[in-house]
Order: C-alpha cells, then sequence, then structure tokens
C-alpha cells in the first residue's frame, strides 16, 4: 500500500508554492545560467572570450534584477547607492516594506536567502577549481563574480537586518515593555529562521 502523498507545507523548496513564480524562476534562471555558461566554457570550450561576455552578461543582469526587482517582489528588500553631490561621499540606502501590510511568503524567502548565500560560496569553490587546474585565465571572470554576489549578499544582509531593527524599535516604542518585545522578536526571529 502506497502512503498518501501530502502536500508540501509553507516554507518547501517547491516553485508552486511561491506568490511571485515568474520572478523567482527569473531570478534562478539568471544565477543558475551564469554558473553554467562558465563550467561549460572551462571544460567544453577554448572560446573564452565569448563565455567571459555572456558570462559578464548574465551576472550583470543578475545584479540589477535581483536589487531592483526580485529583492523587492520576494523579501521585500531594497537596496541602493547614494551619493552626496555637495561632498561626494556615497552612502547605502536600505529600504524593506512594512510587514504589518505585506507578508512574506516563506517558500520566496527561503528560496531567496538560498540562493543569495549559495552562489558567492560556488563561486569560491571554481576559484579554487581553477586554481588547481592551473586555468588562471579564468580568476578575473571568477573575480568579477564574486565581487557582484557578494556586494549583493552584504547589502540584503544589512537591509534584512535594518529593517528587523527598525520593526523591533518600532514596536517597542508603541508598546511600552521593551524588554518583553525584544525577548519576543528574538525567540521569534530564532523559531522562524530554523524552520526556513
Amino acid at each position: 500500500m502506497e502512503a498518501a502523498q501530502s502536500p508540501p507545507g509553507p516554507g518547501a523548496l517547491s516553485w508552486r508554492l511561491s506568490s511571485h513564480p515568474i520572478t523567482l524562476l527569473t531570478f534562478l534562471g539568471f544565477r543558475i545560467s551564469s554558473l553554467l555558461v562558465y563550467l561549460f566554457g572551462v571544460i567544453f570550450t577554448d572560446n573564452m572570450v565569448m563565455i567571459f561576455i555572456i558570462t559578464i552578461l548574465l551576472l550583470a543582469a543578475d545584479f540589477y534584477y535581483l536589487k531592483n526587482i526580485a529583492g523587492r517582489r520576494l523579501v521585500g528588500l531594497r537596496w541602493w547607492n547614494e551619493v552626496d553631490p555637495s561632498s561626494g561621499d556615497s552612502s547605502w540606502v536600505f529600504e524593506s516594506s512594512d510587514p504589518a501590510t505585506r507578508a512574506i511568503n516563506a517558500t520566496d524567502s527561503r528560496f531567496f536567502w538560498l540562493a543569495i548565500y549559495a552562489q558567492p560560496v560556488l563561486w569560491v569553490a571554481l576559484a579554487i577549481l581553477a586554481l588547481i587546474r592551473f586555468k588562471f585565465m579564468w580568476l578575473p571572470l571568477v573575480a568579477i563574480a564574486l565581487v557582484l554576489t557578494i556586494t549583493n549578499s552584504l547589502a540584503f544582509s544589512r537591509c534584512d537586518k535594518f529593517s528587523n531593527a527598525s520593526n523591533l524599535a518600532g514596536s517597542a516604542l508603541y508598546s511600552g515593555n521593551i524588554a518583553g518585545t525584544l525577548a519576543s522578536s528574538m525567540a521569534s526571529r530564532l523559531f522562524t529562521f530554523g524552520r526556513s
């Protein structure tokens, strides 16, 4: 007798559970295709120029799409860099959606954070592989990929941290019980992270 399969629950890694499946699939498509084109170039072809150009274009499209579209739609986070025209100082600006008005889908969030942190690790592994195989010509491409993916990873991590901090401070001010709010927010964040 076969046991009945239960449908996947919230937060499961199934794109069908996504609130924005086209955004999610496009985001993952850019991330995966840049890695696959690079691997194809290293393993199967000697046409480094063509692979270099295609990979750079895919990485740039991934950087733009993630920063401006996927981050906002999948997890409600966005960041950008502003330059003060008078002093020339640049600063990062972080924006997050209000959790009271917009619920973040657990599946979207899980895919997003997994892809954000996995891609730099995979590029580091590819850099080590290029060093081991003495393919030093591929290292500049890997360095560019690392700069772009780590920049987005750091920016979205900071954006998430600041959005949690501002939500925590806002709720503490309104409730009057700061210690209770701190404890409950940290506990809920811990259990939410464990589930996702």
